[in-house]
């Protein structure tokens, strides 16, 4: 009875010693992830979790999805959520501090004006917006889009500021009331190009890499691309907003998320082919093409290290150029200077590293 007593309990001792092992092992296979995703208990972040704007589809958010995917948001202590976020629902969320950054172009200036707590604390990327006609339209420049539909994704946002500037600098009005254009918001790009191509609309505003898809189909011209057509041409068109409110009570958080941002920006200017496979493979933007996904991504210019360490003052300027442009066509009513000191604060990238 004894030996059969000692032989439960050293079986019971050894299953313990099993189950410690097996314990060890899954929390091994279950732990830390290269990319962050999964399997990570929160306690292994410094910041916490936190919900970033990341699920709308647009090529030029790549950061966002590097970031997320290398692990670039995990090594600063973030357990990053990617959400969808209209244009209202980021601003609502940058002024109560629940969105701690975005990325976003000059259509959040008007806000920052009206008192949304928000500022502009990097810049992004250069060029990704474009707006196309049928290949057979008589529109051939921007002198003859009065009178005519322009779809957008959405009233406000950045396709809808990017039409509105180049209308308002050749003299065209774009503000609805005037009625000299209409805009038409269309959430699904795909609707947008339908409606160009039943002729309910005659020009689509188009976000990369969707514009670039319809204008390699050879149904559709381009009349402009910020990458290259003035008044964009060579500036950041995305800036990095962040929460004024996460700003003045967790600064390090600020720069921690910069750090990371600025991390995937560099590691996409080194290895633009991966960055695309990444992005496609997970299905973050609207693209199956490799080649003009590639070929679009560099053209973005995502800024690397030393890029930065050669303009300083880049993001600044940029931030005053637009604030000037949307003074002189009334869409601001501060000074540009004023704009910009108020608009852009300048951070200490090493802060709580």
């Amino acid at each position: 009875m004894k030996g059969f007593i000692k032989l439960i309990s050293a079986i019971a001792l050894f299953s313990i010693f099993i189950s410690l092992l097996s314990g060890c092992g899954a929390t091994n296979t279950g732990g830390t992830q290269n990319n962050g995703k999964t399997g990570t208990s929160a306690v292994e972040y410094k910041y916490g979790k936190i919900d970033i704007p990341g699920k709308d589809g647009s090529l030029c958010g790549a950061p966002i999805y590097i970031a997320y995917e290398k692990g670039f948001f995990k090594e600063q202590g973030f357990d990053v959520n990617l959400i969808s976020a209209d244009t209202e629902t980021r601003k609502i969320g940058l002024n109560n501090g629940t969105i701690p950054i975005v990325n976003g172009d000059f259509q959040f200036f008007p806000s920052i004006e009206n008192n949304v707590k928000v500022k502009v604390v990097d810049g992004l990327h250069y060029g990704c917006i474009k707006l196309i006609v049928p290949k057979d339209s008589p529109i051939q420049g921007v002198q003859d889009l009065k009178g005519k539909k322009i779809s957008v994704d959405e009233i406000g946002g950045t396709p809808h500021q990017v039409a509105s500037v180049w209308l308002e600098k050749n003299g065209i009005s774009a503000k609805q009331e005037d009625g000299e254009v209409t805009f038409l918001p269309f959430s699904d790009g795909n609707l947008a190009v339908e409606a160009l191509r039943k002729g309910e609309v005659d020009v689509a505003a188009l976000w990369d890499p969707f514009g670039s898809v319809q204008e390699k189909t050879g149904n559709f011209r381009v009349i402009l691309d910020i990458s290259k057509h003035e008044p964009f041409a060579g500036k950041y068109c995305c800036f990095l907003y962040a929460s004024e409110k996460l700003l003045e009570e967790k600064p390090e958080q600020v720069a921690a998320l910069l750090r990371a941002y600025r991390a995937a920006q560099n590691w996409i200017s080194e290895n633009p082919e991966e960055a695309v496979d990444i992005i496609i493979s997970g299905k973050y933007a609207q693209i199956e093409d490799r080649e003009l996904a590639i070929k679009l991504i560099k053209s973005y210019q995502y800024p690397s290290y030393a890029e930065r360490e050669k303009n300083k003052t880049q993001v600044r300027d940029n931030v005053f150029y637009f604030a000037e442009q949307l003074n002189q066509i009334g869409y601001l009513k501060t000074d540009p200077d004023a704009f910009t000191k108020d608009a852009y604060v300048e951070i200490d990238i090493n802060l709580g590293s």
